[in-house]
């Protein structure tokens, strides 16, 4: 079992920076991890993941460049760096697991541990 619990959200100006982390309790190992985003009355859609090795990331269009994902697996962390923030970004992300793909996913039924989102707000 594995718990994830994300920190870093908030309130900031459009071309503003956010970092989001995210800490799990349980290993792991082997799994890709993705952070996902919610706007109100949108389905959840991918923003980035990474593999479990760290050496292959992808990056919805929308965020490529603006964007960085990383993890540090002695620290079971998985971090979101947000820079150029747009009001488009407004929205829950979330941190994800997934047990089965160890190079990550876009398919949100891959993932198998989420945690309980943050909330960004970028102003105009």
């Amino acid at each position: 079992q594995v718990q994830l619990v994300e920190s870093g959200g908030g309130l900031v100006q459009a071309g503003g920076s956010l970092r989001l982390s995210c800490v799990a309790s349980g290993r792991t190992y082997g799994y890709g991890m993705g952070w996902f985003r919610q706007a109100p009355g949108k389905e959840r859609e991918v923003v980035a993941y990474i593999a479990w090795t760290g050496s292959g990331t992808y990056y919805t269009d929308s965020v490529k460049g603006r964007f960085t994902i990383s993890r540090d697996n002695d620290k079971n962390t998985v971090n979101l760096q947000m820079n150029n923030l747009k009001p488009e970004d407004t929205a829950v992300y979330y941190c994800a697991a997934a047990t089965r793909r160890y190079r990550g996913s876009t398919d949100v039924n891959d993932y198998d541990y989420w945690g309980q989102g943050t909330q960004d707000t970028v102003s105009s």
